[in-house]
């Protein structure tokens, strides 16, 4: 679960007094906008995605504007903007009108779970804005944070120094910053990351001003639930293919998907936690998509499963593979005739692809799943490689990844001109 902006971000921070840019949102009034700038001198405009997406402003869908005009026009090209956010295209739907901060000083400041200190980390530099993943060490800091004792003064005090930052930016950055841990701790975060913190001077005063905010929750704790913040904000973008699938969630069996790369080359069916995370991690970005169709889902199931992935991916996959441990309850059989029925009416209905098919399972019906495979393959004349639930699923993923490679250079052309008609 995430969010992003000061849409709802700043709902987070007034909780507790940690002083955030005054906004609009996009369905201010002409007069609204206008009274914001004649405040300011400039507004800021910036599109509102579902989800903890960042990097709008390196992706130029950050404007600053000094008329309403300006702003109008900016409104109109952000509103449904879209943004590359790792493998995916994420569309805007509306916007934020925010007070632009003069200022000497732009502060990174970051707290997060980390797996290395196995405890709470913070993250800070005075070098904060679109550049700061380009920082070296000495320009940004981390220190690991004792949960029982929270985020200390001295501890940011230190970390400032060492990074050269100016010592009147010390003290209200140190007032202010250990709010954030209190935030953190009480709210079931395991994320929250604002950059930039503008340092303004209101009345003669460094005053450290939050312009932008990231977060994440725990879906395990109940403590964010008493933000009462809208379900809404947590819907991130679903591709059409991950909707497709979802909508077999209400059958037996599971059917969780998560599009990872649309430009990958190979189809894991994956089988069980434990595969989900082996094929996810030793795959990495050559897998298209991560799942987990576990759960002993009937054939019907499994069927219209595969369909959908073969009619989105099968004309740019090199490899599919069938990967899990030793199931217990989940019949191989009847997952396997799902999935080698859909994809031979799948090159019936389309047309024939070269295909490497891998298969690594064990579990009830085991050989009469793979002899029923073997047979649909042998019929397609697929090249194919099967392992049973002896063999590791680690190295039976890491064939795959070399046969995906070969595959790609010289096996497909090779494939093709011996079955050439």
């Amino acid at each position: 679960m995430q969010l992003s902006g000061l849409k709802y971000g700043s709902k987070l921070l007034e909780l507790v007094e940690f002083p955030v840019a005054e906004f609009l949102t996009g369905a201010a009034t002409h007069d609204e906008i206008q009274n914001l700038i004649n405040k300011y001198g400039k507004i800021v405009v910036k599109p509102s995605f579902s989800g903890g997406v960042g990097k709008k402003g390196k992706a130029g869908l950050i404007k600053i504007v000094d008329n309403l005009t300006d702003a109008l026009l900016a409104k109109e090209k952000l509103y449904f903007a879209t943004i590359q956010y790792g493998s995916k295209t994420v569309k805007a739907n509306g916007v934020t009108f925010e007070a632009f901060i003069p200022a000497e000083l732009e502060v990174y400041f970051s707290i997060a779970d980390s797996t290395i200190y196995r405890k709470p980390i913070f993250t800070i530099s005075p070098y904060g804005g679109v550049d700061i993943e380009s920082l070296g060490p000495d320009k940004i800091k981390v220190n690991d944070i004792d949960p029982f004792i929270g985020l200390k003064s001295f501890d940011l005090t230190n970390q400032l120094n060492d990074t050269g930052c100016p010592e009147e930016f010390i003290s209200p950055l140190v007032q202010h910053l250990p709010k954030l841990w209190e935030l953190y701790d009480n709210y079931g975060l395991t994320t929250i990351e604002i950059n930039p913190i503008r340092m303004a001077r209101i009345n003669n005063k460094l005053v450290p001003i939050a312009c932008d905010i990231k977060a994440s929750f725990d879906n395990d704790s109940p403590a964010w639930k008493r933000l009462m913040l809208p379900n809404a904000i947590f819907q991130a973008d679903t591709t059409p293919f991950e909707s497709e699938i979802n909508q077999l969630r209400t059958y037996q069996g599971q059917s969780d998907v998560l599009e990872m790369n649309s430009n990958g080359t190979i189809l894991p069916f994956m089988f069980g936690g434990g595969a989900t995370s082996a094929a996810t991690e030793t795959l990495g970005a050559s897998a298209i998509f991560a799942s987990d169709f576990g759960g002993n889902p009937p054939y019907e199931k499994m069927y219209e499963i595969s369909s959908i992935v073969f009619k989105h991916w099968l004309p740019k996959a090199n490899v599919l593979v069938l990967i899990g441990g030793k199931a217990n309850n989940t019949d191989i059989y009847v997952t396997f005739k799902g999935v080698f029925d859909a994809l031979r009416d799948t090159m019936v209905r389309d047309g024939k692809k070269p295909l490497y098919v891998i298969i690594g399972r064990g579990g009830p019906n085991l050989v009469k799943g793979m002899f029923y495979a073997k047979d649909i393959l042998d019929t397609l004349k697929l090249p194919y490689r099967i392992f049973g639930f002896d063999t590791s699923m680690i190295k039976v993923l890491e064939y795959a990844k070399k046969i995906d490679t070969w595959w790609g250079e010289t096996g497909k052309a090779e494939y093709i001109k011996k079955y050439k008609k």
